[in-house]
């Protein structure tokens, strides 16, 4: 009863294919050859990026303002939500009010 009970694996149905067999090859070892010497790496043109303390100040000074942004942003959602729900739980307490004073004066 509280042993879990397995399924059984339904056979092929069709035309069933043999396995391919895979015979063993033979390594014969060949005369070693010489690696190749690398190519040489062509330089870069691209400039390298000097990071001076004015661009320190404009990079940190423009991820603090995406931080902020962000945040606002999801902090004026939240808000959204939360008054949302709040503007339908007073819809929902007025409707049943309305709906219950409807019922007492029959």
């Amino acid at each position: 009863m509280f042993r879990p009970k397995l399924p059984t694996m339904p056979q092929p149905t069709g035309i069933v294919t043999p396995p391919a067999v895979i015979e063993p090859t033979t390594i014969t070892p060949g005369t070693p050859t010489a690696p190749a010497a690398p190519a040489p790496v062509p330089a870069s043109t691209r400039p390298t990026i000097q990071l001076t303390p004015g661009t320190a100040l404009a990079l940190v000074g423009g991820g603090t303002a995406v931080v902020l942004v962000v945040g606002a942003v999801l902090v004026s959602m939240l808000l959204a939500v939360a008054i949302t729900g709040a503007s339908v739980a007073v819809c929902a307490v007025v409707l049943r009010s309305l709906l219950a004073s409807g019922t007492r004066r029959r």
